[in-house]
């Protein structure tokens, strides 16, 4: 399955593309090119009407590859493609949405801080270096869903409100009960009330977790951000660099078994 990252780079070419298509210098290259053709098929005797055709897919081509390497613009359709997807407005817990936002607007200020940088080497290197920053806004925004989920989960809250005074009454009625046969059924039911118990603990206990890890990578995503700020020249292939670098894949990659376990302790919560 193709990585988050690389859905929006593949849905932010073709956007691009379409941008360049619908810029003004493309309808004026393709209307000024119907014009020639109509108006002016043979201009010299040695011309042919279709040669405007040709000429006109040049600079249709031209403004095409100009747009595709036109970072800022580049950058510009990729960020709207991260809001598009990973849109705040879908959180409906206050607070979980500002940090969505906040994590969506440090990769907005690093984009713009390598924007900035001199187009070359050093722009390259930390386009490279923070490569995996999509990657890791998308764990977030899951995260943050899933969190969001299970705050406005009133089964669950029910649940946890009531497990505890059913296996208390369970375990109640096989004291007093003296049927070998209704025992036994007690005694499942107590087991199948435990485990349900066992799960809805481990449940709360991985969003506490998940919430925690929630506040710790943005702050990790805030230094990954101070550090690109103070990255230069000099810093190209440097520890500095290699430490950025690493730091995202560490928190993409711990995020990725955090949304596991999550998924896995939701799935056997009953």
């Amino acid at each position: 399955m193709a990585s988050p990252k690389r859905e929006i780079e593949s849905r932010a070419l073709g956007a691009i593309i379409s941008h360049a298509f619908f810029r003004l210098e493309s309808a004026l290259t393709i209307a000024l090119t119907i014009v020639l053709v109509f108006l002016y098929p043979e201009p010299f005797l040695w011309w042919q009407w279709w040669y405007w055709l040709i000429l006109g897919a040049l600079g249709e081509a031209l403004i095409i590859v100009t747009s595709v390497s036109d970072v800022r613009t580049a950058e510009r359709i990729v960020a709207d493609m991260l809001r598009q997807t990973y849109n705040p407005s879908e959180i409906r817990s206050p607070a979980l949405r500002r940090q969505v936002e906040r994590a969506l607007e440090y990769r907005q200020r690093m984009t713009d801080a390598i924007a900035k940088a001199p187009a070359g080497p050093l722009r390259e290197h930390l386009q490279e270096t923070t490569a995996g920053i999509a990657d890791w806004i998308g764990n977030i925004f899951d995260l943050a869903r899933r969190l969001d989920a299970y705050e406005r989960d009133e089964l669950i809250r029910s649940d946890m409100g009531s497990v505890q005074g059913a296996l208390r009454d369970l375990q109640a009625r096989l004291q007093r009960e003296d049927d070998p046969a209704v025992r036994e059924h007690l005694r499942e039911a107590i087991q199948a009330k435990e485990t349900q118990r066992q799960n809805l603990d481990r449940l709360q206990n991985t969003m506490e977790r998940a919430q925690l890890q929630l506040e710790a990578t943005l702050t990790a995503l805030g230094t990954v951000y101070s550090q690109l700020l103070l990255a230069g020249a000099r810093d190209v292939d440097s520890s500095r660099s290699r430490r950025i670098a690493e730091s995202i894949h560490d928190q993409v990659a711990s995020l990725d078994d955090l949304l596991s376990a999550m998924n896995e302790v939701y799935a056997g919560r009953a």
